[in-house]
């Protein structure tokens, strides 16, 4: 009977369902205040951990675990981040299947906007392993704190700036708007990390379809730090292209004009009584 060939250090580890783990937690943006306690537990009893997130929180999960990895050593300015993410993603899958307990620590809430532990987790299962994901405050979460905003008084829509500029979307402008990643708008290449004033431009111009151009917006980011404040800098819609945005910046266009009401539906519900 032939030999099995013999291991090299390439060789994808055998998956061993009863022991590798994996848990994808989010930490808030001030993990000293938003880590709920099952985050931090599962960051403690954790073999491995991997982050995603600022220096400050990296060294608030360091007291917690040494064994950290940091993700953003994938990143680089002029490297496609869908190959970045793939690589994250298949750092972390490797520790699982080498049959460690993995922790995966995102800011904010780790299943929004945060698609390498997504990935991972869908892996994980596939090949047969436990997981898990413990939610955070996200910086929507955050948002409507800040601002007094109440999604339920107008209505929302949230959806990635990208998003709006190239596919063809119908906005209400009577509903509260959520525009995320704006720093990313048009940037179809995904390197850099930087804004552009002619691709967000664009997306005033396609903004205009529904809101005047003078319309007022906010520019918003929550607070990482518990001595920062939050930032809320209201523009004229006209003056986004100029204004300073940052990778963390999300743009909120509040309500325009008022919703018209369904004369026949409510005509309909008055007949029922």
């Amino acid at each position: 009977m032939p030999s099995a060939p013999a291991a090299t250090a390439s060789s994808r580890p055998v998956p061993d369902p009863e022991r590798g783990r994996l848990v994808v937690v989010g930490c808030g943006f001030q993990p000293s205040r938003h880590a709920s306690q099952r985050s931090i537990s599962e960051i403690a009893r954790a073999e491995v951990v991997f982050a995603l997130t600022d220096a400050f929180a990296l060294d608030w999960i360091a007291r917690h675990n040494r064994n950290l990895h940091d993700l953003s050593r994938f990143y680089a300015d002029d490297r496609d981040r869908r190959a970045s993410y793939r690589d994250m993603q298949q750092a972390i899958v490797d520790e699982v299947r080498a049959g460690r307990r993995v922790c995966v620590v995102f800011y904010g809430h780790p299943g929004v906007f945060a698609q390498v532990g997504r990935k991972a987790l869908a892996q994980a299962r596939t090949d047969g392993f436990e997981t898990a994901m413990e939610p955070g405050i996200s910086a929507e979460a955050c948002l409507y704190a800040d601002l007094d905003l109440d999604p339920g008084e107008h209505g929302l829509q949230s959806l990635e700036a990208t998003q709006l500029l190239i596919e063809k979307r119908n906005i209400d402008p009577s509903a509260l708007l959520l525009l995320w990643q704006i720093a990313q708008t048009g940037n179809l290449a995904c390197t850099g990390f930087d804004a552009r004033a002619e691709w967000l431009e664009l997306l005033v111009d396609k903004l205009s379809r529904w809101y005047p151009r003078d319309h007022e917006v906010i520019l918003y980011q929550a607070a990482t730090l518990p001595i920062q404040d939050f930032r809320a800098d209201r523009i004229g819609l006209v003056e986004l292209p100029g204004a300073r945005i940052s990778s963390a910046t999300t743009l909120v266009v509040p309500p325009y004009g008022r919703p018209e009401p369904d004369r026949a539906v409510l005509e309909r519900l008055r007949t029922l009584g």
